[in-house]
């Protein structure tokens, strides 16, 4: 089973990928595997090289994320273009984790995509789990992880999908507004519905 993880920003979803990692599930991260991408030597770098100039790559040879950022912060055709490499070298590599962890006999894979529906990459899962939280805990969180002012936290979230439509596509939420242990309960409780369906499949 291919389950996809996914939430939106400050929803506590890296918690939940620790507590799956730590009850033994191989996770596939995409934010890892966009890192990954474009390591030196890599083709998608070699690509990114070639469309946005040397001025993108670091003396040491890697990505200068932050000059990246300026060629396309205000420019949604240079940013279509980049999209246009990474994004089918992330999924190609996600791919490739997963099979790799299938053919070591794993019977569940988690796939840990931040925009899961963004991205539309729904058919890379048999089930969508989506962490919750309600909007006011969204907002407290994420000001205090980042050091956000009210507005700027405000405009990332409104950056993403509304957490009511991620939901309405999930086969199972996770309300990530409590304690550390209540939200396990409610991941050990869905695993096991989940197990207790596939047996009968």
């Amino acid at each position: 089973m291919i389950i996809g993880l996914t939430g939106s920003i400050a929803s506590g979803k890296s918690t939940v990928s620790k507590m799956l990692a730590d009850l033994g599930y191989p996770i596939v991260d995409a934010d890892l595997v966009a890192r990954v991408v474009v390591e030196p030597g890599t083709e998608t770098l070699k690509e990114i090289e070639a469309i946005f100039g040397n001025e993108v790559i670091l003396p040491d040879g890697t990505l200068n994320r932050a000059k990246l950022g300026e060629v396309i912060f205000n420019d949604p055709a240079s940013r279509q273009k980049l999209n246009n490499v990474i994004h089918p070298a992330i999924r190609k590599e996600m791919l490739r984790q997963r099979d790799a962890f299938l053919a070591q006999g794993h019977k569940t894979v988690i796939l840990d995509i931040p925009l899961l529906f963004e991205s539309k990459l729904l058919n890379f899962a048999d089930k969508i789990l989506v962490v919750s939280v309600t909007e006011e805990n969204q907002l407290v969180r994420l000001m205090e992880r980042n050091g956000l002012s009210e507005q700027e936290a405000l405009a990332r979230i409104g950056s993403q999908l509304p957490m009511a439509v991620k939901e309405a596509g999930a086969d199972a939420v996770i309300f990530n507004n409590g304690t550390l242990k209540e939200t396990k309960q409610q991941l050990l409780h869905i695993l096991s519905a989940w197990e207790l369906d596939k047996r009968k499949d």
